[in-house]
């Protein structure tokens, strides 16, 4: 960040919450919230300590989960409106806020190709998935919820928590077999897998769940806003799932991640907005200012911060859903920088590549003399560690667990004398990865020959 211009944007929020305030009679803070400053000045130094036990999140440097800060624009935006502190649960909860955020998520639509809409912004993926799967068990109640071992373990759970029925499968390959022995009425087919990066065969799905009528919600929490790559004349990701996007029935995904917002900013949008009256209430106490459609009554949570509306819409001002400028141009640089990783691999004898990367998530695991699952992965937590410790240019990775055969069947030679072997895995999602790729897999190399 450039620290000047943000403490400017900073003082501009909190100006404007003082602009804001002068249009009502001043009075004076009740005692019983008052609080001299040294005493807070105190607490925040304490608090500065704490947050030292903290990765660079913000570095090229840490290129392990799916963590980078949000943008200056997000924060200030936010710092503004929290002064308010507004509830997008309903209009006069938060007029303004609330018109943001039914301005952004119609962006959002557009973005994956809906020509008419319902949604909203929640607090996070899971719960996003969570009214996605909730509409489809009220749709089909009496049917199976399907996802593959390669979804996010939430599918699962949140399956559990509605009480409907749900099946794991291995793979899509007889998906059409499978509708029909296991009564399926919903497929959640995950458009940039958590462990992998991987992007699941929505293309191919699609025409079979049409022919028996099973729903399909896509879970694009982290890869959704790729989908501003896959117009390109020669895409750089593999377009064809994307363009099915607007044939799902919903959609989820995740501005927290790519979308360069705090935590927590989800979104779920439906294809159909009839699906409106499963979360018809009668609720006494709710605001009745506007006989519009409020937020709250097509949403599962209640209260929601008006502040992630407002920073989303800021941030979207700045980084516009295009595909070569905005937020498609950050994109490009990371899926760049996830390619030019790959391709360093197929040069390189110290360090081999697991799977190819499908949006900017890469894996890979060292080549060890004893070329043995039990040998991979202990060098891989000796690497590990060493990288994160070193005492002056730590590097911060993650690692990821997977069946050894799957790594048989792309190195032949590698010997299976344990069922799981742990590699590393790094998600390359900021865009200065780009510029960091060689010297990063130098350190990692370097570090290889010493263990």
């Amino acid at each position: 960040m450039r620290k000047d211009s943000f403490y400017r944007l900073l003082h501009h929020s909190i100006d404007a919450q003082e602009r804001f305030r002068q249009r009502w009679e001043a009075f004076n803070d009740d005692t019983t919230v008052q609080i001299d400053e040294q005493t807070m000045k105190e607490v925040l130094s304490a608090l500065e300590e704490k947050l030292r036990n903290n990765y660079p999140f913000f570095h090229p440097r840490y290129a392990g989960q799916m963590l980078k800060p949000p943008h200056e624009i997000a924060i200030a935006a936010y710092l503004m409106a929290m002064q308010i502190n507004p509830n997008n649960h309903a209009l006069d909860g938060g007029p303004a806020t609330a018109a943001m955020e039914i301005e952004v998520v119609q962006q959002l639509a557009q973005m994956f190709g809906y020509t008419e809409h319902l949604g909203h912004l929640t607090s996070n993926g899971t719960i996003a998935n969570l009214e996605a799967l909730w509409i489809s068990k009220s749709i089909h109640p009496e049917k199976a919820i399907a996802y593959s071992s390669s979804a996010h373990y939430t599918h699962k759970r949140m399956c559990e928590v509605i009480g409907t029925k749900h099946v794991c499968l291995d793979s899509f390959d007889n998906i059409e077999e499978d509708i029909l022995r296991h009564g399926i009425g919903t497929i959640v087919v995950t458009i940039g897998t958590t462990a992998l990066g991987k992007i699941e065969p929505l293309h191919d799905i699609l025409p079979i769940a049409k022919k028996y009528g099973v729903r399909i919600h896509a879970d694009c929490a982290y890869g959704g806003f790729f989908m501003l790559l896959a117009h390109d004349q020669e895409p750089i990701i593999a377009h064809h799932a994307f363009l099915m996007l607007k044939e799902c029935d919903s959609i989820t995904v995740d501005p927290h991640k790519h979308g360069l917002q705090p935590y927590g900013c989800g979104c779920v949008i439906f294809k159909n907005p009839e699906v409106g009256k499963f979360y018809k209430h009668d609720s006494p106490y709710t605001y009745f200012t506007s006989h519009e459609l409020h937020l709250g009554e097509i949403s599962l949570e209640c209260s929601r911060p008006g502040a992630a509306a407002a920073a989303l819409w800021a941030t979207l001002q700045c980084f516009p859903l295009q595909p070569h400028n905005g937020l498609g141009a950050i994109l490009r640089k990371t899926r760049a920088a996830a390619l030019q990783w790959s391709d360093q691999l197929t040069k390189n004898s110290t360090l081999c590549e697991f799977v190819k990367p499908e949006l900017d998530i890469v894996t890979y695991f060292p080549r060890t003399k004893k070329f043995t699952a039990t040998e991979v992965t202990k060098c891989t937590a000796n690497v590990f560690r060493h990288l994160m410790n070193h005492p002056t240019h730590p590097l911060y990775l993650a690692t990821v667990t997977v069946d050894s055969h799957s790594i048989q069947t792309h190195y032949p030679e590698f010997v299976v004398d344990a069922p799981t072997t742990t590699i590393f895995r790094s998600v390359l999602m900021k865009p200065e990865h780009k510029d960091f790729v060689n010297t990063l897999l130098n350190e990692i190399e370097m570090a290889i020959k010493i263990h």
